[in-house]
Formats: C-alpha cells, sequence, structure tokens
C-alpha cells in the first residue's frame, strides 16, 4: 500500500500560482494511477486530475482543464499538480491518491483510489 505526502499548498492571490507535489512511498508507484482530488467545506470530494503511468495519459475535471496540469515523474516516485489562473472557486483542501485498477473514466470516481495523502489547503483569495 502505497504512502502519499502531499506538499506545496498556501495562499494566493486570484490569478495566481502554485505547485502541489505528492511524494509516495513504495516501490510500485509506476503501477499505479495517480490522481487529485479536491473537496471544499460543506461540499463533496471533487475529482481534479489523473495520470496513467503507463501511457501519457491524463484526465482532468471541466473546471480545471486549460489551467492545471498534472505530470508524474516515476523515477522519483512523484507526482505534481500545476496550478495557473486559480480563482477563488479552487479553494479547498487537495488529496492525492493512487488507484491500482482504474482506467478511463472510472478514474474520476474517488472509490477506485486505495491510497490517500493527509491533504494540503490551497485558499485563493479574490
Amino acid at each position: 500500500q502505497a504512502q502519499l505526502v502531499e506538499s506545496g499548498g498556501g495562499l494566493v492571490q486570484a490569478g495566481g500560482s502554485l505547485r502541489l507535489s505528492c511524494a509516495a512511498s513504495g516501490r510500485t508507484f509506476s503501477r499505479y494511477v495517480m490522481g487529485w482530488f479536491r473537496q471544499a467545506p460543506g461540499k463533496e470530494r471533487q475529482f481534479v486530475a489523473a495520470a496513467i503511468s503507463w501511457s501519457s495519459g491524463t484526465y482532468y475535471a471541466n473546471s480545471v482543464k486549460g489551467r492545471f496540469t498534472i505530470s508524474r515523474d516515476n523515477t522519483k516516485n512523484t507526482v505534481y499538480l500545476q496550478m495557473n489562473s486559480l480563482n477563488p472557486e479552487d479553494t479547498a483542501v487537495y488529496y492525492c491518491a493512487a488507484s491500482p485498477d482504474c482506467s478511463g473514466y472510472g478514474c474520476y470516481d474517488f472509490s477506485l483510489y486505495t491510497a490517500w495523502g493527509q491533504g494540503t489547503q490551497v485558499t485563493v483569495s479574490s
């Protein structure tokens, strides 16, 4: 079971950028689909992005497409989320997650992710 630790959250003004990182333990990192989810107060956990390991495939929620970029470095067991043009609606706790077997639109489903980080707060001020 992978253990995940996020970093890089913080406070930023609208229009600004942040880069989140998620470091994973274990030697099987490359076998997992890595995803980012977020949860704002009083709202359900929401899919943000996912990166497939065995291909260069990526998936994005419509709300972040064109602004966020997910990438992974399997040599460093790390996945990144570059967030640009941030707006106050992006304020949430962001979670990194690993799925051993999701595919396609299934990767949008948080229940298919078996390992989760502790979360990192992102706050965007207007």
